[in-house]
């Protein structure tokens, strides 16, 4: 595709009218790989009348995510997630995100996470008592349903195992209806009465009337029970002088911590089982380092010891990043080196792109966890692996995400090795999250 515009940068023709809709939607992935293999750092395509670009160096999303920051709004994905997250810190933009993030940030202080491991461990304890040997089960309903139990009790410190089922199915419906949003008419659609949409929003209600309930309880009781939620009840923007959060501040928030909090490291752990199901050498080490501890259940002071662990994590979060793609809109001409990607136009970064680039990982598709090493770390550019994006909009519950994953890990592989049920198809579904398509059956092994 040859750019009307001599500022433009080159790019693949499309169909009259949808442009690129088909294979984008098709096969996400591939067309993005494609792409950037076919035209390198920067190709533009469109959708529709839509222009959009991919960047594809470490250099190029830096300034995106950190230097140029102000060049640019959340892109069409996460405008339309506001229809169930809301303003908040996932979707919100400008001095209001700003306001929240401050309001938030106490609320992630490694002090205040680091009290929530022994909690994830029990989780974790409970998860693996009810595993029975030999029988297949699907490791990615079980990882969702675990880290949505460390989610219901971090956040609002409650038990929630009687609604966890509903509340799953929910959240469930919720993502796949994002998926929606690359649709011709996309926005006609979701406010027609098809049965996709009403079944999102007898969803979301769902998921409202658990949310307010728990922050009305709250708000009656006035306890600080630990939880995050306390911390934004009682939280205030003492910098900006602005005072707490409302109801709805309070419900957008929870909402994005919820869903962003368990159903990212649910994937990242499914990931992981699979990788290691593949991969026995590293199962091996993996299972020293935590022998290592005696056979005493994983802590938080362990995380400096349960290196490798760590390094499994960041691997499997490398080639499946939970959070595939980011998009953000140009407010205005931003020019990028000889080209210029006009206001209006969406700039793509993907995590799944750039960490299969072979400039930063050689073999880019072969498991190893000894890219992980500090000194293979240090020589690759920052923005070569960004799991949890970057610069003020990186996710505030990174820390959080680190600690339980690790723990969760040890925990789990304490008593048991998972095999993938032979025959079973791993593909990749890319929707608002990188999930396995038909789910993960496994059987576990005692150790």
């Amino acid at each position: 595709m040859t750019p009307k515009h001599p500022n433009m940068p080159p790019g693949p023709a499309g169909t009259p009218l949808v442009g690129q809709l088909f294979p984008f939607r098709r096969d996400p992935i591939d067309f993005l790989m494609r792409l950037a293999r076919e035209y390198g750092d920067i190709a533009r395509f469109k959708i529709g009348s839509q222009e959009l670009f991919l960047f594809n160096h470490p250099d190029l999303i830096k300034n995106v995510l950190t230097v140029d920051h102000r060049s640019f709004i959340k892109g069409r994905g996460l405008q339309w997630a506001k229809r169930l997250l809301g303003e908040g810190l996932l979707t919100s933009e400008g001095e209001f995100h700003r306001r929240q993030r401050r309001i938030a940030q106490p609320a992630f202080h490694r002090q205040r996470i680091g009290a929530y491991g022994e909690m994830m461990t029990g989780y974790g304890v409970r998860t693996r008592e009810r595993w029975e040997e030999e029988k297949p089960f699907d490791v990615l309903k079980e990882m969702m349903h675990l880290t949505m139990m460390v989610a219901a009790k971090t956040l609002f410190d409650t038990e929630a195992e009687s609604e966890a089922k509903e509340i799953g199915e929910a959240l469930s419906v919720s993502v796949e209806f994002f998926n929606r949003f690359t649709l011709p008419f996309a926005d006609l659609l979701a406010e027609l009465p098809v049965p996709s949409t009403l079944k999102f929003r007898k969803a979301k209600r769902r998921l409202d009337e658990t949310v307010y309930r728990m922050i009305a309880e709250r708000r009656a009781s006035k306890e600080d029970r630990g939880d995050l939620l306390s911390m934004l009840l009682h939280a205030t923007d003492e910098e900006g002088g602005t005072g707490g959060m409302t109801d709805q501040q309070l419900r957008d928030e929870a909402m994005t911590i919820f869903l962003a909090g368990h159903e990212t490291t649910a994937n990242a752990l499914t990931w992981t089982w699979y990788l290691l199901s593949q991969h026995p050498d590293a199962e091996t080490q993996l299972h020293a380092e935590i022998d290592a501890l005696g056979g005493r259940l994983p802590a938080v002071d362990d995380l400096p010891k349960l290196t490798y662990t760590e390094k499994l994590l960041a691997e499997s979060m490398r080639l499946y990043p939970p959070a595939w793609l980011l998009g953000y809109r140009a407010i205005r001409d931003y020019p990028v080196g000889r080209y210029v990607v006009p206001k209006g136009g969406i700039v793509l970064m993907s995590q799944y792109v750039m960490h299969h680039d072979p400039r930063y990982y050689p073999d880019p598709f072969r498991f190893d966890p000894e890219r992980w090493e500090p000194a293979a770390k240090a020589v690759r550019p920052k923005f070569s692996y960004f799991p949890f994006g970057g610069g003020p909009r990186v996710c505030i519950g990174e820390s959080f995400a680190w600690m339980e994953g690790i723990l969760l890990i040890a925990t789990l592989a304490q008593r048991w090795r998972l095999r993938l049920v032979p025959g079973h198809p791993v593909v990749l579904q890319p929707l608002i999250t990188l999930r396995p398509k038909h789910g993960m059956m496994v059987t576990a092994e005692r150790r």
